[in-house]
């Protein structure tokens, strides 16, 4: 064969369809001009050649080859104009012009260049060959159809003005005199192979040029899609699904012949726990078995034990738990005995009511597989063993990724040409660990197929199984944004071996982020847009993000775990993580123990203690239209609280609330009283009026610390009435009388009384060794109740905020001299005997300090017991009650002690809670309150 030149001058036609471009100009192998369809043209700022490509591993370009160097003598390229598909296209032909074999691969349009984005080979792996180029990145594997292993593409930045994608694809059926192999076509002398070359122009980054021939042109195999199956609701479902388990009959988790018994629901019971169920389990009774004897592969399933209406009664109770059925389909079956095929199949998926059909050995469906199903109802999905190629995708909705790919690629592109096709990764638990499966799945926005055909369930299963629960959580909670058009693989990050992908629908962008470093990472990853409407969640670790600006661009902190640097290079290396931009639509605050949530819309509201799992369980709370307001109590938790908003299945928002260990939060409730009861005279109550109170506290050693709850706080409070006097021993007598009252733990209950007699000479002393609980008991049968430690500061300081009972604030101070760094001694000046005991250490009675009354008439308010409130509160593994008011006991020679002897109003002391034996002592005592 003559030698072919390269044209000198090549034009490349595009419809007005094609954008800007109408045509382009080659000299002597190098783009020269880009024509826009108004006429003016555009060089490039730099050499371009038509293409690069290789010659056993050998990089060359169509520039060398016009300028007959060496290569010349090799390979001759001519370009020829091909009208298909209602499109333009060029055809460039190579042809062996040696005498030897050639071995032709990576042709890229436009060339390799460490400055612009590319797709070829890499390496010499027999299955997963395929690379995207970065500019200063580590090159990513990719997967493509199984129909276009060998493609080429670029994007290509011509000047500041225009930016051009191109695509490489081998005209399969154009081999003539070679081989084609998956990657490289092999020529013999004389041979030749023909390329079709797209060229167009996008604006935006390179991932919308890749979306231009990707995703809108379908890689140029189909003019139009087709999508009357992805438009049927019936078959939708499918897409928003993401585990499958494949079980062969003889597993016994679907049928045990020791005990006779179908174990198929506990298997899926098992598995909510784990990964949250199966969506899709598909009974597999055919093969290696089908040939044994004469029954075909229908026979086999109606020979399983209880024949085909057992099988449809398992499928029945599968679907009530969540799961759908599949039935798997044998195309190769003809040499047994004689069934049609589709007659079998429609058989059979009537009897067992089936769900959908797994086609074995088929990458493509069928019209009439289709319509067989649908015959029998609609819904029944058809699921092709592997990756339906572009030109099959019109006819079937879901399909697999092979695990014939044992260490899959880590991006997926068929899922960028359709997202809502649903893809199932393959994987198998038998032999290793396999978490890289998983978190590849999960990064790409797709499910996993569990393929329990081989034998062998290892004991590191159950932990595989809580990782891929932790995955598919997040891929069903945003199940829309992984279904969306809206996809953008690979956004510009700020590091190595760490990867992003973007999920947009609606109002909700998702990011999920999959990375091979083994020390793990945490820093500023990727930029992103922050506004007043919306935050930023990390759902793989639930904690709220907060975007910070570097170098004028708002950057996001992401975090990836640590894992074993053996496990690089193998099927459980990497990890992920995934961060969402969610509306605002949760207001949620914390106050002590009681958590408020306010939100806007939604139907459901999820509170967890912890990070959500399957494995745990969520306070739910169904919600209407209006706003909802939610109290939770958050009982002895202390850690991170998940609110996550849902509307049905799909997250709407979430926020978390921090319990910090050691916080104390208030667990006691207010129940109001009833009317007058008349059991106690209400002669000793005075009225408390209505007024504006601010809460201000102080206290002392802070080893265990104090609430900061309401404190600088203002209310509005309420009028109510409050006892002039402590309660005394004699009104305590009364309730004893009345009720036979006894407390279950009896240890120093009224300890001083004589063998529970009151002595006379007490009945006027504050009674005292009560617990909480007794003084609880004896206000409730008062018809009263103990006032909560604002209403007793309140009553006590008076609106004015006094600081002792009967003087202004500030009149009366407590003088401190410093003896040590942490030892200080404190001594009371100008009070006298006269307002209150001064902590002589001998009790009073009640009324003897009328001096001491405040403005409302309350006597005895400090310097006689200490003064039970109703606030319990929890810090830690503690409880403890609020004291106020101090005792008539002030030890003196150390810091360290309890500081007694009057207190002021705003102090507050804690009663640790052992036991109401332990807590009954000498010095404190209760008064009590009725509201109006």
């Amino acid at each position: 064969m003559g030698k072919v030149f390269l044209v000198a001058f090549l034009f490349f036609h595009f419809s007005p369809a094609a954008q800007q471009l109408r045509e382009i100009s080659v000299i002597n192998g190098r783009v020269d001009e880009f024509i826009r369809i108004e006429g003016n043209a555009v060089r490039p700022d730099k050499v371009l050649p038509l293409a690069t490509f290789e010659i056993k591993k050998q990089l060359y370009s169509t520039i060398e080859v016009a300028a007959n160097g060496a290569i010349s003598k090799i390979i001759g390229i001519r370009v020829d104009k091909r009208d298909t598909l209602n499109r333009l296209r060029y055809a460039i032909t190579f042809t062996n012009l040696s005498s030897d074999t050639v071995e032709l691969s990576n042709i890229v349009p436009f060339g390799v260049s460490k400055e612009h984005v590319y797709i070829t080979g890499l390496g010499d792996h027999t299955l997963s060959r395929t690379h995207l180029f970065l500019p200063g990145k580590l090159p990513v594997n990719v997967i493509c159809p199984d129909n276009a292993w060998e493609l080429g593409f670029s994007c290509v930045p011509v000047n500041n003005q225009i930016t051009i994608c191109a695509l490489a694809r081998r005209d399969r059926m154009s081999v003539h005199n070679g081989l084609r192999r998956r990657f490289e076509t092999a020529l013999y002398p004389g041979g030749s192979v023909t390329y079709f070359f797209y060229i167009d122009f996008y604006s935006g980054e390179w991932q919308q040029g890749l979306a231009l021939m990707f995703r809108d042109r379908f890689l140029y195999d189909l003019e139009k899609f087709d999508s009357t199956l992805f438009s049927r609701p019936d078959l939708q479902w499918i897409r928003h699904s993401y585990v499958m388990h494949l079980i062969m009959a003889w597993n016994k988790v679907f049928f045990d012949h020791h005990d006779g018994k179908y174990h198929l629901s506990d298997f899926i019971r098992k598995g909510k726990k784990l990964y949250g169920g199966d969506d899709v389990i598909g009974i597999w009774p055919t093969w290696p078995s089908l040939g044994l004897d004469q029954r075909n592969q229908f026979d086999l399933f109606r020979d399983l034990p209880g024949g085909l209406t057992t099988l449809r009664q398992q499928a029945t109770e599968m679907r009530k738990n969540g799961t759908r059925f599949f039935i798997c389909y044998n195309p190769w079956d003809e040499s047994t005995r004689n069934e049609g095929h589709l007659a079998g199949l429609k058989k059979l998926i009537q009897s067992t009511s089936a769900d959908g059909v797994v086609l074995d050995t088929r990458g493509a469906s069928s019209r009439e597989l289709q319509e067989t199903a649908d015959k029998v109802r609609k819904g029944v999905v058809m699921y092709s063993e592997g990756m339906a190629i572009v030109k099959d995708m019109p006819g079937i909705v879901s399909g697999r990724v092979h695990n014939a790919l044992y260490y899959p690629p880590m991006l997926n592109l068929n899922k960028f040409i359709k997202p809502d096709f649903a893809i199932f990764r393959v994987a198998e638990l038998y032999k290793e660990k396999i978490k890289r499966e998983f978190a590849t799945s999960f990064f790409n926005g797709y499910g996993t197929e569990l393929n329990l055909f081989a034998p062998g369930f290892p004991d590191w299963a159950e932990e595989q199984y809580k990782y891929l629960g932790r995955t598919t959580r997040i891929l069903r909670e945003n199940t829309q944004n992984f279904t969306s058009s809206q996809y953008t693989p690979l956004v510009e990050v700020a590091a190595d071996s760490i990867w992003v992908n973007k999920w947009v629908a609606s109002e909700k962008i998702i990011y999920t982020v999959f990375s091979t470093q083994p020390q793990g990472f945490s820093g500023k990853l990727f930029e992103v847009a922050p506004d007043a409407n919306h935050h930023f969640v990390d759902l793989w670790h639930h904690r709220l993000l907060y975007p910070e600006k570097v170098n004028g661009k708002w950057m996001i902190t992401a975090s990836t775990d640590a894992f074993n640097k053996e496990w690089l290079g193998s099927n459980n290396e990497g990890e992920v993580d995934c961060i969402a931009r969610l509306p605002i639509l949760i207001r949620s605050s914390i106050t002590g123990n009681q958590l408020k949530i306010i939100c806007g819309k939604g139907t459901l509201m999820k509170i967890w203690q912890g990070k959500p799992g399957y494995d745990g369980t969520s306070h739910d709370v169904t919600l209407s239209d209006q706003t909802q307001t939610t109290l939770y109590n958050t009982g002895r938790y202390e850690g991170e609280v998940v609110i996550q908003l849902f509307d049905g299945d799909n997250l709407l928002d979430e926020d978390i609330v921090t319990i910090l260990p050691g916080i104390p939060r208030r667990i006691s409730v207010v129940s109001k009283t009833l009317e007058k009861s008349g059991k106690v005279s209400s002669d000793n109550m005075v009225l408390i009026p209505s007024g504006r109170f601010t809460f201000r506290e102080s206290h002392g050693d802070e080893f265990i610390p104090y609430p900061r709850q309401d404190v600088d706080s203002t209310f509005e409070m309420s009028s109510f009435y409050m006892d002039k006097f402590p309660v005394t021993n004699g009104d305590f007598k009364q309730f004893i009388v009345s009720t036979k009252y006894k407390p279950f733990d009896t240890t120093n209950f009224l300890k001083h009384w004589n063998k529970g007699q009151m002595p006379p000479a007490l009945k006027d002393f504050p009674v005292v060794y009560i617990s909480y609980e007794d003084a609880v008991a004896y206000a409730r049968w008062a018809g009263k109740r103990l006032p909560t430690e604002i209403e007793w500061q309140y009553a006590a300081q008076t609106p004015t905020l006094n600081e002792w009972p009967w003087v202004q604030k500030n009149q009366v101070k407590r003088e401190e001299e410093v003896v040590t760094e942490s030892l200080t001694v404190i001594s009371i000046s100008g009070i006298d005997s006269a307002y209150a005991n001064l902590g002589n250490g001998k009790p009073d009675p009640i009324g003897k300090h009328p001096k001491g009354a405040n403005a409302y008439g309350l006597q005895d308010l400090v310097g006689s017991v200490w003064q039970l409130t109703n606030d319990l509160y929890m810090t830690g593994n503690y409880e403890y009650i609020m004291l106020k008011g101090g005792s008539y006991f002030k030890p003196s020679s150390s810091w360290w002690y309890v500081q007694g002897g009057p207190r002021e109003l705003h102090y507050r002391q804690f009663l640790l809670r052992v036991s109401p034996g332990f807590e009954r002592n000498a010095t404190v005592g209760f008064r009590c309150v009725r509201d109006k």
